[in-house]
């Protein structure tokens, strides 16, 4: 070999070592930080838990943050897609734009958890009154984004690039007749100025062991669309139904036709199919056979062929149905969330991230969920990668786990440092995998 070479190749390795000892030392400051910073983590968590706000009404949390990050340094964007909060933090070294994401509502759900910090919030919702309670485990994520922007923040001078901390309202879905979440986020440009190059959000969940991060690459969870199907008969008294063309009787049949798009037309080896009712309302007394009734209910695909196929079939299905006892129908399909898709090549460069902030052992892959994000509509302007953390107590059985979206639903606070760091780990990482 020549001379040269040898120099270019010594120079080209002492570089290398050079910058995997950087990133060596920022993680082990990293960590050092989300140690000293898990006790004020909490307390943000259990704040912001005992004072939730439905979707494009986090007022007071917005405000919460938009403090904190201007004390950072940070420039900050409020109202954002109603009550979002955008961050951004310029690193003293060139490089990428990565985003960070959190979101902030809660769900009009009573919380019956026995802690010190239970929600005794009321709000109005679609007209009625409800009881408000972070029962998805939004207010961790805040209060883990908010921790990792102040660990980042302390190391600005060392970091490639820049960060942009998104805090997102309405991730559940706005109140009717709104729009929210996301998808008005990326409307309104939170991707751009600067432009992201990646995108990472977590969600912390109930059945996970603390300590453990789940993911998958490709499609990770479903698409959610909203369906609505209206029946149009013919009423009648109740004791005469050949008078009459009976909707309730039609809706029926039509409740059990949907099931044979999933169980008899779907290719359930290719992807999961769900279709569920959720809601049915026809007829205000026994005796009566109304004119109408209507069916509400929620259609999750984890393909976007299938899911189109699925919106044709029951429109399809519905119609025929309704047609062969001389009924009419109405079918309308709202499409809430798009499939959450974690870009393949971004996953495998970034999966070191995470096992640096939760041990190799702790990171594992999962199968694809069935549960919606509307993180997804990120995915559509830029590569992306969603992951679970786990929030389950160390031995606990997670079939005995209160589910997400009930009145008992329980997180085990432990688990949000081993969120922090990597949330922290991504945004070093990333820039040394171009």
């Amino acid at each position: 070999m020549k001379p040269v070479l040898i120099i270019f190749f010594v120079a080209l390795l002492t570089t290398t070592l050079q910058a995997q000892n950087e990133v060596a030392r920022l993680k082990e400051k990293i960590s050092q930080a989300a140690d000293k910073i898990e006790t004020k983590c909490i307390a943000w968590r259990r704040d912001i838990h005992e004072h939730p706000e439905l979707g494009n009404n986090e007022y007071r949390t917005a405000r919460l943050v938009a403090d904190h990050l201007r004390k950072l340094g940070m420039e900050v964007k409020e109202g954002v897609a109603k009550t979002g909060v955008v961050g951004i933090l310029r690193g003293g070294k060139p490089g990428p734009c990565v985003a960070l994401r959190a979101d902030m509502d809660a769900l009009p759900v009573v919380e019956r958890v026995n802690i010190p910090f239970a929600s005794k919030v009321k709000a109005r919702y679609n007209g009625q009154e409800v009881g408000v309670m972070h029962a998805c485990g939004h207010d961790a994520h805040v209060a883990m984004l908010m921790s990792a922007a102040e660990i980042l923040s302390a190391i600005k001078s060392d970091l490639k690039g820049t960060v942009k901390f998104i805090f997102q309202p309405a991730e559940e879905g706005p109140p009717e007749g709104e729009e929210g979440g996301a998808a008005l986020m990326v409307k309104e440009g939170v991707m751009e100025n600067p432009s992201v190059e990646a995108i990472f959000g977590l969600h912390i969940e109930s059945d996970i062991e603390v300590g453990r991060i789940e993911y998958k690459s490709g499609a990770f969870m479903a698409s959610s669309d909203w369906f609505t199907i209206k029946v149009k008969g013919k009423g009648s008294h109740g004791s005469q139904p050949w008078k009459g063309i009976d909707p309730i009787q039609i809706s029926a049949q039509i409740i059990q036709g949907l099931q044979t798009i999933v169980s008899r037309q779907s290719e359930l080896t290719k992807a999961p199919v769900v279709i569920t009712v959720g809601k049915i309302h026809g007829g205000v007394r026994n005796n009566i056979i109304p004119e109408e009734c209507i069916l509400d209910g929620t259609i999750r695909t984890l393909d976007n062929v299938m899911q189109q196929q699925v919106h044709e079939r029951i429109k399809w299905t519905a119609t025929k149905i309704a047609e062969a006892s001389g009924a009419t129908v109405e079918v309308t399909v709202d499409t809430k969330t798009l499939v959450t898709y974690n870009t393949p090549e971004l996953v495998k460069k970034m999966i070191p991230s995470l096992q640096s902030a939760a041990g190799e052992k702790n990171v594992s892959e999962r199968e694809w969920v069935t549960g919606a994000e509307d993180f997804s509509y990120y995915g559509t302007k830029a590569p992306a990668f969603f992951f679970y953390l786990g929030g389950m107590q160390k031995g606990k059985d997670p079939k005995k786990a209160p589910p997400h979206h009930t009145a008992d639903f329980y997180v085990d606070e432990s688990g949000m440092k081993t969120g922090i760091k990597a949330f922290c780990n991504l945004v070093i990482d990333y820039p040394n995998t171009k």
